[in-house]
């Protein structure tokens, strides 16, 4: 029934809960995963700021993200092909991280998008957000939400 999940990470706390469930998900549904890794925007520069130096700050700012981002791949693939699971790695730049995600599954042809959280409660995502919530609420994708 699902053959390929979409597992968005960012690296964080939450990544290694997201890569060992989807693995093992995906071992039971003979599915394959595409991971996903949004690193945010360089944010626009302060008044006074001279272009050359934004530009060489907006260099080093890709350079980071683009090496966490394939750092976290890199992670996640290692642990899928050693679990004999097929797998990719995509990852964008973009402050709209909820949207990337919805957008990756759908352009990606995933059947499922799979997701750790927090489980904040109403206060912590008042305080916080939540990128699962958003993405339940906009994708036309099915999301798998692991606790």
């Amino acid at each position: 029934m699902y053959k390929k999940l979409l597992v968005p990470v960012d690296g964080g706390d939450l990544t290694d809960r997201a890569m060992t469930q989807s693995i093992a998900l995906a071992r039971q549904l003979g599915a394959s995963i595409t991971a996903f890794v949004v690193e945010p925007d360089m944010p626009l520069p302060n008044v006074g700021t001279r272009p050359v130096a934004y530009h060489r700050q907006m260099d080093v700012h890709e350079t980071r993200t683009d090496t966490h981002a394939l750092d976290v791949l890199s992670q996640f693939g290692e642990m899928a092909r050693a679990a004999g699971v097929e797998f990719s790695g995509r990852h964008a730049r973009t402050d709209e991280v909820d949207r990337a995600i919805t957008r990756a599954a759908l352009d990606l042809e995933c059947d499922m998008i799979v997701m750790a959280t927090h489980g904040r409660g109403v206060f912590g995502e008042l305080l916080f957000g939540s990128h699962t919530k958003n993405v339940l609420a906009k994708s036309t994708v099915p999301l798998l939400v692991l606790r």
